[in-house]
C-alpha cells in the first residue's frame, strides 16, 4: 500500500543544493512537511523561499551531534514527530589513494559514515518508541562498486549499507523502515570533473524521484538506475578475472579519467575541509 505525503514531516540533511534540493522540490510538491537542514544556513533559506509549499530551513552539521540533535529537535519543536530522515549529505575527494590528504580522509569518514550513523542513532529510537517512521539515506553505487579514484568515499558507502543492513535486523517488527538509495555518478557540485563509466550521467531530479517512489512504498534496495542492482548481483557470480575485466569496462576509473582537475581542486577546497557545506551523495 502507498503511503501518501500529505502532511508527513520530513527532515533533509544536505538540502540546500543538488540532490538535497531535488527531494525537498518533489516532498514538497506531494504535501509533505520539508525541513533543509545544511551548514550553509544562507543557501538553506534561499533554497527554502524557492521551493513552493511547505518548507523551512535550519541548521545542520551531521558531523556534530549538537547540531544534528538540535536541528532534529527544532523540526519537531515546529511540526510534530519526524516521519521521515532523509540522510542526504556527502562530500567526495578524487585522486589517487596514497595522494589523499588525510584531512579529507577524515571529512568523508565523518560525513558519510559517522553522520549517517549519527543520524540514525538520533532518530531511530523515537521512531521506534513511536511504533513508525522510515529513515532513507542516499548513498552511492560506490556501495556496491568501488572506482578507482574513489578508494575512501567507496569504504564509506560500503560502510553505510552494511551498518544500516544490521540496524535493518535489529528494528525488525518495530514499525521503522530503512531504505538505501544507490545512484550512480549524478550531475551536482560533488560529482564536477569527474566521469560517469558505461553509466549515463543522472539529474538529481531522477534521484529525488526515487527517494518519494520509496518514502511512497518502502523497500530497503534501491539503485539509480534500476539495472544497476541486478547487474553488480551479476557480475559478483563471475570469476574473478572476468569480474575484473566487465568492471574495467564499466566502471570509471577517476585517476585516469579525471577531466577537470582544477574544478575537482575548487570543490574540494571548498566542501572537504571543515569549512563549507556538505553536498550530497
Amino acid at each position: 500500500m502507498a503511503h501518501s505525503l500529505q502532511g508527513r514531516v520530513v527532515a533533509v540533511t544536505g538540502g540546500a543544493r543538488g540532490i538535497g534540493r531535488a527531494i525537498a522540490e518533489r516532498l514538497a510538491a506531494g504535501g509533505a512537511h520539508v525541513a533543509i537542514g545544511d551548514r550553509d544556513l544562507d543557501a538553506a533559506h534561499a533554497t527554502a523561499r524557492e521551493i513552493p509549499g511547505t518548507v523551512e530551513a535550519f541548521g545542520c552539521d551531521v558531523t556534530d551531534s549538537s547540531s544534528f540533535g538540535g536541528f532534529l529537535g527544532a523540526v519537531e519543536d515546529r511540526w510534530g514527530p519526524i516521519d521521515v530522515l532523509v540522510n542526504n549529505a556527502g562530500v567526495l575527494w578524487v585522486g589517487r589513494f596514497d595522494e589523499e590528504p588525510e584531512a579529507a580522509t577524515e571529512r568523508q569518514l565523518a560525513v558519510n559514515l559517522h553522520g549517517v550513523i549519527r543520524g540514525v542513532k538520533l532518530a531511530a529510537p523515537a521512531m521506534r518508541a513511536r511504533g513508525r517512521g522510515h529513515i532513507v539515506t542516499v548513498a552511492s553505487a560506490a556501495a556496491k562498486l568501488s572506482p578507482a579514484g574513489e578508494s575512501t568515499y567507496a569504504a564509506t558507502k560500503h560502510g553505510v549499507f552494511g551498518y544500516l543492513a544490521g540496524v535493518r535486523a535489529e528494528l525488525r517488527g518495530s514499525g521503522v523502515e530503512l531504505s538505501v538509495v544507490m545512484p550512480a555518478v549524478v550531475d551536482t557540485e560533488l560529482a564536477a570533473g569527474t566521469a560517469a563509466g558505461a553509466a549515463r550521467l543522472l539529474n538529481p531530479g531522477e534521484v529525488g524521484d526515487a527517494v518519494v517512489a520509496v518514502v511512497r512504498r518502502p523497500r530497503f534496495e534501491v539503485t539509480v538506475p534500476g539495472y544497476v542492482g541486478p547487474l553488480t548481483r551479476w557480475v559478483n557470480l563471475l570469476p574473478q578475472r572476468a569480474r575484473d575485466l566487465v568492471l574495467r569496462r564499466l566502471v570509471p576509473d577517476q585517476v585516469a579519467a579525471v577531466p577537470n582537475k582544477a574544478i575537482r581542486a575548487r570543490y574540494e577546497a571548498q566542501h572537504v575541509t571543515d569549512t563549507g557545506s556538505e553536498g550530497t551523495a
